[in-house]
């Protein structure tokens, strides 16, 4: 089913993504749920926030350096 809001995310999701991640994953499932099923649009929304995004040594989601730079 695709979301409204990131409100409306699964809580590990909520938990453990910044917000700008949980925007990320929100368009991308939502785009990605038009067109497949809901497990393969989980795993283009993953995709996506991991293009961006990355799990530091402690495990928390921060942005890629590359990303980083362009600010």
């Amino acid at each position: 089913m695709p979301y409204n809001d990131i409100s409306d995310l699964p809580k590990p999701i909520k938990s453990h993504l910044p917000k700008k991640a949980q925007i990320i994953f929100l368009k991308a499932f939502n785009n990605a749920f038009e067109k497949y099923s809901e497990e393969i649009a989980f795993k283009i929304a993953w995709s996506a926030v991991k293009k961006s995004y990355h799990k530091d040594e402690e495990g928390h989601w921060v942005k890629n350096f590359k990303e980083n730079k362009k600010k």
